[in-house]
């Protein structure tokens, strides 16, 4: 079977709309096209029909109460209105704020933003895999503790943190827990109850489902979650979000939601199954690759690896038929190691030669073993180029190596 190229492995990055998505959709954008606010006429009954149903829908995936939904544009202003929703709320009660180095920007870049008004954040180190032990968060947190944020995977390395024993932790020490599960929903089952979280972040487009549309998990009792306002407006999503409602997103967003619920079990294991011929297919025909993130614990469609020896920016141009991200990020025109895999305490030189390879529900057997063959080709070709691989090769250590005069 021929292969299609570009070949996406992507998807952690975001994932193509799934056809039966679309379907769902292509209604509310023309006959259905009501405003879901317009309460007079059956296009606004219809339209809000739509987006109940979604409501529904998405509350049934992490096992919430549909009225604990709350829409949004997106996982990054979810994560804004729960985090700085949570911070200004509850600021007579106290002003500090545990979450992790390894953060999504959505929700880092929030919290710098609170500490420079005030408010006092602690930035746990992850351990080697990227985890977070819930002892090290109990241990972080002070009388002052109001909120404890970090993701239930990692969107470059796919750790999966121990979420249910990290917020029981929050819980016996009275401060809510927030999860950014953009990277989780719809790979791995989540329960909001079970787990104890108090407020969760997801987006549409890494389900198959529309850019553009997210929602927020608001728990309603045991205990009630108050957040401050941040979109002021109309009164929309019962206050919290103001703003007409995408109809057609939300409308996208609740039939990925359950297209995962039905779907996730076989999909989870197809993935794994093929995100572990990836990486075995790499690593036996190359020396000197090492994988990121912890070896069991992580997503099933992720794996992230460096190639010693070899540039990422540089790989991924060879790979110009197969989408990746690289490790690296450009930053005021400078390349930078990846923040992530720096935190795990992983060298610039390895940061800089890794590759995040991030597989999805429309990719195949055949794809991956095509990506493997261009892989292989494309590091042995660049090593090739690299004195340093050659005199690794003949057992010179690089560190001893002294490259000028004293």
């Amino acid at each position: 079977m021929a292969v299609k190229t570009p070949v996406y492995l992507d998807n952690n990055a975001t994932t193509p709309v799934d056809p039966r998505v679309l379907e769902a959709m292509l209604p509310y954008l023309r006959e259905h096209f009501g405003n879901a606010a317009s309460r007079s006429h059956s296009f606004g009954w219809t339209a809000e029909a739509g987006v109940e149903k979604a409501r529904r829908q998405v509350a049934e995936l992490i096992h919430a109460d549909p009225r604990e939904i709350i829409f949004t544009s997106g996982a990054t202003e979810s994560d804004n209105l729960a985090i700085k929703g949570a911070a200004e709320m509850h600021r007579e009660q106290g002003n500090h704020i545990v979450t992790c180095q390894t953060e999504h920007k959505a929700v880092l870049d929030t919290c710098e933003y609170l500490a420079r008004h005030g408010f006092e954040v602690t930035f746990l180190k992850p351990d080697s895999d990227g985890l977070v032990a819930p002892e090290q968060v109990a241990d972080a947190v002070t009388d002052r503790t109001i909120l404890i944020t970090l993701m239930t995977a990692n969107n470059e390395i796919g750790t999966i943190h121990p979420i249910a024993e990290i917020a029981a932790a929050a819980r016996r020490k009275g401060a809510l827990f927030h999860t950014d599960a953009t990277q989780a929903v719809g790979k791995i089952p989540i329960d909001v109850q079970a787990m104890g979280v108090d407020l969760l972040s997801l987006s549409a487009h890494k389900i198959y489902g529309p850019k553009g549309i997210g929602a927020l998990y608001v728990r309603r009792r045991q205990p009630r979650v108050r957040l401050a306002i941040q979109m002021h407006g109309g009164g929309h999503e019962r206050g919290l979000r103001s703003g007409t409602l995408n109809v057609p997103g939300i409308v996208g967003l609740g039939a990925a939601a359950e297209i995962c619920g039905r779907e996730m079990p076989e999909e989870s294991r197809r993935l794994t199954g093929l995100r572990d011929r990836l990486h075995r297919g790499i690593t036996e025909a190359l020396d000197e690759v090492t994988l990121n993130g912890h070896p069991t614990r992580r997503l099933p469609n992720t794996v992230n690896l460096s190639f010693a020896y070899v540039e990422g920016e540089s790989l991924m141009m060879k790979l110009s038929d197969v989408a990746v991200s690289s490790g690296s990020a450009c930053t005021s025109a400078s390349l930078e190691p990846s923040f992530v895999l720096k935190a795990l305490g992983v060298g610039d030189d390895l940061a800089h030669g890794s590759i995040r390879f991030s597989l999805g529900r429309f990719n195949a057997a055949e794809e991956i073993e095509y990506a493997i063959q261009k892989v292989v080709a494309a590091v042995r070709q660049l090593r090739e180029l690299s004195p340093l691989y050659e005199m690794a090769r003949q057992g010179v250590d690089i560190k001893t190596v002294k490259w000028g005069q004293e």
